[in-house]
């Protein structure tokens, strides 16, 4: 499974009260667990500044991870970017192969 962090932003018109966000959580989740079964959500945070959520979720892929994104959005008045992510020692290990490419040594990037 891949990692996706998902930030969104919920348009003051659609927050009429505090228990709005409630209210809106609980359908976005029911929605979810009944069309992507295949979703993990790993956490979940609300944020100072431009959006309001910031989550953090497992998904197959990115066409799996779109599709989240887009039923989010199909509530209406809420945007969202979805940015796949990749560990650090992920990252670190794919930046050493690129550097022994680089410098003529082992090709394998596996």
């Amino acid at each position: 499974m891949a990692t996706y962090i998902m930030l969104t932003r919920v348009s003051s018109s659609v927050i009429t009260d505090p228990s709005t966000y409630d209210d809106l959580n609980s359908r976005i989740s029911e929605r979810l667990k009944a069309e992507c079964p295949e979703l993990t959500w790993t956490a979940n945070y609300s944020v100072l500044g431009p959006y309001d959520y910031l989550d953090i979720f497992e998904a197959p892929d990115n066409d799996y991870a779109a599709r989240v994104a887009l039923l989010i959005r199909s509530f209406g008045h809420v945007t969202t970017e979805v940015w796949p992510a990749v560990s650090w020692n992920h990252f670190r290990r794919r930046s050493n192969s690129v550097a022994e490419v680089k410098d003529g040594g082992s090709r394998d990037v596996g």
